[in-house]
């Protein structure tokens, strides 16, 4: 969470982070006028959480796109809740536009590891969205309507971490696996070995294992490389502290 930053956004920004796919909700150009058309979609978030989306243009909401970008992204907190009601979701809306930025594609299949098989077709296209504002429902009565700067949080110069995020990734994943799976056993109390991390972020990384995702949040939001490395180095204490006292 950023200095200052309303629990909310933080919270709403996050749930965004941590889910790798949502629900799709297009306008429908039917003959008696548009419907809601809702899909399900793979999804990945920019440096700034605004989320990307890897979709064929033989996809119906693609087409639907097409005559109307406005489109809304349903992201899911509740699932395991023993009544889903109780739980966190957000409904992030905006124009989804066609995004040609060979870092965004990068972060996209590296958080979905299966869309490399087709992230080259011709037929493919990564698109961004342009969040308008997002909605916030963290529970019975917990109900916010976040605006675009405040889902996003404070504009920052990412260009640091554009150009050296795959070596990161690299010196983690091939250096530390054990400290990774830690970070998953002790910290975020997910299960089994072989956790790799997918994508790093100012405030944090995201890890995988299979079809299943985790979020790691940072101490603080790093503003350079070496605010990473000691973010790591500072949550890998942590995880060991954690291991040594079960």
């Amino acid at each position: 969470m950023t200095t200052g930053e309303p629990p909310s956004a933080s919270a709403a920004r996050r749930l965004v982070r941590a889910t790798d796919r949502a629900t799709l909700a297009t306008a429908f150009p039917g003959p008696d006028g548009s419907w809601p058309y809702a899909s399900l979609v793979l999804v990945a978030v920019d440096y700034d959480a605004s989320p990307l989306l890897l979709i064929s243009a033989l996809a119906e909401h693609t087409k639907n796109l097409g005559q109307d970008p406005r489109a809304s992204l349903l992201f899911d907190g509740t699932q395991g809740l023993d009544d889903p009601l109780t739980g966190a979701r957000v409904t992030v809306l905006g124009e989804l536009q066609s995004d040609s930025d060979p870092v965004r594609l990068r972060r996209f299949v590296s958080r979905h590891p299966s869309a490399s098989l087709y992230a080259g077709f011709k037929d493919f296209s990564l698109y961004r969205m342009q969040v308008t504002r997002a909605h916030l429902v963290a529970g019975f009565g917990r109900i916010h309507w976040i605006d675009a700067g405040a889902l996003l949080g404070p504009a920052a110069d990412i260009s640091w971490l554009r150009g050296h995020e795959p070596s990161i990734l690299e010196h983690m994943n091939g250096d530390h696996t054990a400290t990774i799976d830690l970070y998953a056993q002790n910290l975020l109390h997910r299960s089994g070995n072989g956790w790799q991390l997918t994508g790093v972020d100012r405030e944090g990384a995201d890890l995988r294992r299979g079809g299943v995702v985790a979020r790691l949040d940072f101490p603080t939001p790093a503003s350079d490389l070496d605010a990473v490395r000691q973010s790591f180095v500072a949550l890998a204490q942590s995880a060991k502290r954690g291991a040594m006292s079960q």
